[in-house]
């Protein structure tokens, strides 16, 4: 994706190895909402695209990757991935500064991020939780979390 010369701040937001096209699809509507420039999926493990009651899919672009290296070849230059994974390296999305050009990888429910995308991201958030949240779900609070007043870096 090759943004506008004249945008400073954007981000993406994605799924790695997605179980279901209905999480694709809420996360898909809320990233309508919520100010995404795209949405993105690495491997995936269904058969049908989501369903989309907001039209999401006229206004906001869609990428499939799929492996993991494939979306790390293409990332746009500048941009930052974010992982969101339960982890005791990972910094507390209360506290966080969102990048100004980033992508946020949120992991599959059942098996998280990969290694590979825990290794390669540069930034790792969690946020309270006693047990695993929805994909969507997740991805719609650290988004939440990108909309408030709090600096960027």
């Amino acid at each position: 994706m090759q943004p506008n010369n004249f945008t400073t701040e954007f981000f993406g937001i994605g799924i790695l190895h997605g179980k279901t096209p209905e999480n694709l699809g809420v996360l898909w509507r809320t990233a309508q909402n919520l100010g995404a420039s795209y949405i993105f999926t690495i491997g995936k493990r269904y058969a049908n695209q989501a369903s989309d009651t907001h039209n999401a899919v006229k206004s906001l672009p869609y990428f499939h990757y799929e492996t993991f290296a494939d979306f790390f070849k293409h990332l746009p230059k500048g941009v930052r991935i974010v992982g969101v994974e339960k982890t005791e390296e990972a910094s507390s999305l209360e506290s966080f500064n969102h990048p100004k050009r980033c992508v946020y990888l949120l992991g599959a429910e059942d098996h998280g991020l990969s290694k590979e995308a825990i290794e390669k991201s540069h930034f790792l958030v969690q946020f309270p939780s006693e047990y695993s949240l929805n994909v969507a779900v997740a991805g719609s609070i650290v988004m939440y979390d990108r909309t408030r007043n709090k600096p960027k870096i």
